[in-house]
């Protein structure tokens, strides 16, 4: 017996959106680990110059983690490649067990400073690039399957928008998208939750921007983790809810967090969109 098998997700299909860097990608690896079969769907097939990782580069590491992967070419904010992209993981997998909606586009600049192909740019990945592929995925899934969308919990926090209200205003959208379907779904069986990070994840993104600390983050890992947790908890009571990493983590003992520190001597900063005590902005 191979150590995959018996192990949660082995056999099972997981779709990632983005899943050939950072966040994405290491929920890929953790998925293979447990011998699942992952669809890689993203834009990059050719290595970029500021951004590691390809679609075929991470196929190459889930095969090598005990997974089998289909690493497939998509933009997310084109419907027929989504739609074909969804076509070919059905073709080749039969159906889709997990969807994970990671594809994601950040600006953290004002209203003043923010053009409007930025804006769109963000809306079009996070909000509606969410919505179109869950319209393609949810008809190949089953009772028992998940959803899980990467955006923040809800909160009329002014101090969320100030900086930035447009990359905020894509981000809820994603959220939004879970309190509607995960009350479509319920019927079927499809769970629909929203996982984010209490602290800064190192990721290629990350470092794309300026005077961000490395050290005072938490590495990729502890998002996967937290994601291969949220993802065995029963679909009909866990459904329509924001869910931080280190509360789901905690639900299945994990508490001890040091091990995903980037710096364990340097304290890991607080993420956006999470209110109380010790929030970024001290909203406590």
């Amino acid at each position: 017996m191979s150590s995959a098998e018996g192990a949660p997700l082995a056999g099972k299909v997981v779709f990632i959106s983005g899943g050939s860097r950072g966040i994405g990608k290491a929920i890929a690896l953790k998925a293979a680990a447990d011998g699942a079969r992952v669809v890689i769907a993203a834009k990059t097939v050719d290595p970029h110059p500021k951004l590691p990782g390809t679609i075929h580069e991470t196929a190459e590491e889930v095969r090598a983690a005990g997974g089998e992967a289909l690493p497939v070419q998509m933009d997310i904010r084109d419907d027929d490649l989504v739609d074909a992209a969804v076509a070919r993981a059905v073709e080749e997998f039969g159906t889709i067990d997990c969807l994970v909606n990671n594809a994601s586009a950040i600006n953290l600049t004002p209203v003043s400073a923010t053009p409007m192909k930025r804006v769109d740019l963000m809306f079009d990945v996070n909000v509606r690039g969410t919505y179109t592929l869950t319209r393609a995925a949810a008809p190949a899934m089953k009772a028992g399957g998940h959803i899980v969308n990467l955006s923040p919990p809800l909160s009329m926090n002014p101090v969320w928008f100030a900086r930035h209200t447009a990359y905020t205003i894509s981000k809820y959208g994603m959220s939004m998208c879970v309190l509607g379907m995960a009350e479509e779904f319920r019927a079927s069986g499809i769970a629909v939750n929203a996982l984010w990070p209490r602290t800064v994840i190192d990721t290629e993104a990350l470092r794309m921007i300026p005077g961000v600390d490395r050290r005072a983050t938490r590495q990729p890992q502890i998002m996967a983790d937290a994601w291969h947790a949220l993802v065995q908890q029963d679909p009909g009571a866990v459904t329509g809810q924001f869910l931080l990493d280190e509360e789901i983590l905690a639900r299945v003992g994990i508490t001890d967090l040091d091990a995903y520190a980037s710096d364990p001597q340097v304290p890991p900063m607080p993420d956006l969109f999470v209110d109380g005590p010790g929030s970024l902005f001290d909203q406590g």
